[in-house]
């Protein structure tokens, strides 16, 4: 069997002939020209170097398919993951309490099935809580972690194709919550949920927890604002002179480290208003700041690496800490592109923020609205409407950079999909033009944007 992990945690083992059989059902429903090529059957058993090489190509096509948008975003695929998670924690399908916390700390309790997948959960949630329909999709289910003094810290959003009762149940870990946040990030969207007064009562929640966590900035002036509003129970005011102040709408992430501007300083990474916003600390302890906006990121790409173990040859390098690094080539100038890298155990949630600014981008670009991005049940089943681009799983490769520690390989690069096509950029450590997610967003981007 093969382990398939997802953000560095074992998700579910499946079979070769399990995944043969997967890769034949994507190709009577989606045709041999969109599915990518499947490692082929062999008749004699494999020798150890052959099973390596196979598992190589199977990850290569795993990652292929997550990518592609159609693919990706198939019911085909997410069920069969669903299927696999539910059978490797071998968890029966039974009716279950889950307890969902909201920003303000209040826990919601939902009945569901272990077998619920996120969509499931997250509308099981809404309705006790009594938030209409039209308004689910603008909230999301997040997998996170408690820390000692009671804050949170993002491991991921729940996908589509995992089960959250399993998924949270089966890290046999109490410090692991699931939590019910807004999961857009223009804040004119704000407009919409304020309308109904849960949606109003969940943004308010929510921006009270960010202020009180330190994540938006306030000075005395409008902090004795804020509290008079709170008294007065004006939650559209408070929201209101909130959506004024700093990183009002980013999500914070756990201090690590960064290669800009130069190699090993320590950075707070913050994601909102389509940029990433560093505040690093340099070497001589002065604090700088600054933002790297979403459309001038011509692509970015997750790796992940583990240090070579300095114990004998034998010793296993699986007890190392998997590093795992989240790099984007970024254009500095008019003619000058530079890759910046964070090292960071939550780079996959920072590339999902990324992705997620870029749907969100090309939807408005293009017209349409945000309600639209969100699925809509049809005759009871799930389905995901047109306009939705599939959030991707970044891919996982090696690290680029030869001048790095010596590192153990994981895996072999991937050749991942690409977005768009990416031609070579001169970057001394740049690996091959696939093995990125190109911007959509960056296209657009003209002179005048500098």
């Amino acid at each position: 069997a093969y382990n398939i992990h997802v953000n560095g945690v074992l998700h579910c083992r499946v079979r070769y002939s399990q995944l043969l059989g997967l890769h034949e059902q994507l190709r009577k429903e989606y045709g041999a020209n969109v599915v990518p090529a499947f490692p082929p059957k062999k008749i004699f058993t494999l020798t150890p170097a052959e099973v390596e090489q196979r598992r190589e190509q199977l990850e290569k096509y795993m990652q292929a398919v997550r990518q592609d948008p159609t693919l990706g975003g198939s019911e085909t695929f997410n069920s069969f993951l669903r299927k696999a998670q539910q059978e490797t924690q071998q968890i029966p399908t039974e009716e279950v309490v889950l307890e969902v916390l909201l920003s303000n700390g209040q826990k919601v309790k939902v009945t569901i099935l272990t077998s619920d997948q996120t969509e499931d959960v997250l509308e099981a949630v809404a309705s006790k809580l009594d938030l209409p329909d039209d308004l689910v999709g603008y909230f999301s289910l997040f997998l996170v972690r408690e820390t000692k003094d009671g804050a949170f810290s993002f491991v991921r959003k729940l996908q589509e194709f995992e089960l959250p009762y399993v998924s949270v149940t089966s890290l046999h870990n109490p410090e692991f919550r699931i939590i019910l946040r807004k999961s857009y990030w223009d804040s004119s969207y704000d407009d919409d949920v304020m309308e109904h007064r849960v949606g109003l009562n969940l943004l308010y929640a929510q921006t009270v927890s960010d202020i009180e966590q330190g994540w938006i900035l306030v000075n005395k002036e409008q902090h004795r604002q804020l509290k008079s509003l709170q008294e007065k129970v004006s939650k559209k005011e408070f929201i209101r002179l909130a959506q004024t102040l700093k990183y009002y709408g980013y999500l914070k992430f756990d201090p690590c480290v960064t290669d800009f501007p130069e190699k090993g300083c320590h950075v707070v990474v913050s994601a909102g208003n389509n940029e990433l916003n560093f505040q690093v600390r340099l070497p001589n302890e002065q604090i700088k700041e600054g933002s790297f906006k979403v459309t001038r990121m011509r692509c970015w790409r997750v790796t992940s690496s583990v240090p070579m173990s300095n114990g004998p040859s034998g010793s296993s390098p699986g007890k190392s800490e998997v590093k795992l690094e989240l790099a984007f080539e970024y254009l500095m100038s008019k003619d000058r592109l530079q890759w910046v890298t964070i090292t960071s155990p939550q780079a996959i949630m920072l590339s999902i923020c990324l992705q997620s600014m870029v749907d969100e981008l090309m939807v408005k670009k293009s017209g349409g609205s945000i309600r639209k991005m969100f699925r809509r049940r049809v005759n009871g089943a799930l389905r995901r409407s047109d306009s939705q681009q599939a959030v991707k799983s970044p891919p996982l490769l090696d690290s680029p950079d030869a001048s790095r520690e010596p590192v153990a390989k994981l895996s072999s690069k991937l050749t991942s999909v690409s977005l768009r096509g990416i031609s070579h950029s001169s970057s001394a450590n740049d690996v091959g033009a696939n093995d990125f997610h190109g911007n959509y967003a960056f296209e657009g981007i003209g002179d005048e944007d500098l």
